[in-house]
């Protein structure tokens, strides 16, 4: 464990130390682009901070290849190698979108092409576990093409999320803690070698995810880009296929009896990891929810709008910040859910404990929907916008008295009062209002 520690300060300083020079070259190369319709912030920011979530990638698989234990990951299995190359092609093509914009299809063929890389070097999925079934061993076409098919997934899952300050980083840093706990199970307590990639993955991804953030949260100094989206998204993906498809379900031993039982009684834990897109759940259906959206509204599947779900949670009345952390409590919910299942999935109290935590999470939701009536002995531990707002009796005088009778002007005309809708942000002055349209007479 102070291994798999060390690699992850390690990975985290290195990101967080060179996020700063990298902002200063994004704006010394103009990777800036203008504000778009769908963007959230107000001012030009630089892109290009997945140069430093890159070398952070780099620093950490070094620093991991020095150290005692985790230098027999590289001694007996390609799998680092692997993710370092197709993880060195991702990145490549998201710093050119991030200064050029390329095409969406070119970004998506650069993705199967990485995903491919990996396989070609040996990381890719041999075997699933399927309920009912056992141990279904896949040929080499059927492993490459699930293989391929779940890294693009994940990746554009993670790079749809990626809408605002904070959120991508911080949600692949929870999705990547539950990976990095179970993962460390697995090899720890099982003692299967197999996983220790998976894990050293996991550590690494955190790293790169906890350096960047302090740089990313609201109000950002400099986004991730595709550089940086894309390449957590591959990471995530490499190491859920790490352990999904290296790892034989029957070596666990959970279960003395036959294959298909053993299978089944791992299959709480299998279902996670198999399909990455249960612990980063938010993302996926964000990603499912923009192609059906896109789709039936005729456009191109990768056509950006602003009808992700940060983008609803900010329409509703969520603020910036609070949109951000209730996403943070999904991905937590989920991945951590998943995990509590899977080490005991015949407790009924963790089932309990998440369907009250769901409970909570949907008040939160639809929190500014409604305004309770707070009493007043309670005003002072609620926020502002819940508080009963008292005006003084001569305030109360002089509003009845401006709104019950109509007041004249100096030069004998009638004056119609200003009514309160009208005044502050909607575009009154200090004369009057001022109408948002010409006067055409």
């Amino acid at each position: 464990m102070r291994e798999y520690l060390l690699t992850l300060c390690i990975t985290a300083a290195v990101t967080y130390l060179l996020t700063g020079p990298v902002r200063k070259f994004a704006i010394v190369a103009g990777a800036m682009p203008e504000i778009r319709a769908r963007d959230v912030h107000r001012e030009p920011t630089p892109r290009l901070g997945g140069i430093a979530m890159f070398f952070g990638l780099c620093a950490g698989l070094l620093v991991a290849d020095h150290l005692t234990n985790l230098n027999e990951v590289f001694a007996k299995s390609n799998e680092p190698r692997a993710l370092l190359s197709g993880a060195a092609l991702i990145w490549l093509i998201g710093v050119l979108d991030d200064k050029f914009e390329i095409d969406a299809l070119i970004k998506l063929g650069g993705q199967m092409i990485a995903a491919g890389v990996m396989v070609m070097q040996g990381l890719t999925i041999l075997w699933l576990p399927i309920p009912g079934v056992g141990n279904v061993a896949l040929t080499q076409w059927q492993g490459t093409l699930l293989t391929v098919a779940l890294v693009v997934i994940t990746i554009n899952a993670v790079n749809f999320v990626d809408g605002l300050d904070g959120l991508a980083a911080g949600m692949v840093c929870i999705a990547a803690g539950a990976f990095f706990l179970y993962a460390y199970r697995i090899w720890y307590s099982y003692g299967i070698e197999a996983a220790a990639p998976g894990t050293l993955f996991a550590a690494i991804l955190m790293g790169m995810c906890l350096g960047f953030l302090p740089h990313n949260m609201h109000p950002a100094r400099i986004f991730m880009g595709d550089s940086g989206s894309m390449l957590i998204g591959l990471v995530l993906s490499a190491g859920a296929i790490s352990i999904t498809g290296q790892v034989d379900p029957d070596a666990l031993n959970l279960y003395a009896g036959s294959e298909k039982a053993a299978v089944h009684q791992t299959v709480p834990v299998y279902i996670p990891l198999l399909l990455p897109l249960t612990i980063i759940a938010v993302p996926a259906a964000d990603l499912v929810l923009a192609i059906v959206r896109r789709t039936w509204r005729g456009q191109s599947p990768f056509a950006a709008d602003r009808g992700h779900l940060h983008h609803r949670l900010l329409e509703i009345g969520h603020s910036h910040s609070r949109a951000v952390l209730i996403m943070y409590f999904w991905s937590a919910l989920i991945g951590f859910g998943a995990l509590a299942y899977s080490v005991n999935s015949a407790s009924m109290w963790i089932v309990l404990g998440v369907v009250f935590l769901s409970a909570v999470g949907l008040v939160l939701l639809l929190l500014p929907r409604f305004t309770p009536r707070v009493p007043v002995w309670a005003q002072r531990f609620v926020p502002p916008r819940y508080r009963r707002r008292r005006r003084a009796p001569e305030a109360t005088a002089a509003a009845e008295a401006a709104t019950g009778s109509e007041a004249e002007a100096p030069g004998g005309e009638e004056r119609t009062p200003v009514t309160a809708g009208v005044s502050g942000v909607n575009g009154a002055t200090a004369i009057g209002a001022r109408s948002r349209f010409l006067d055409r007479r």
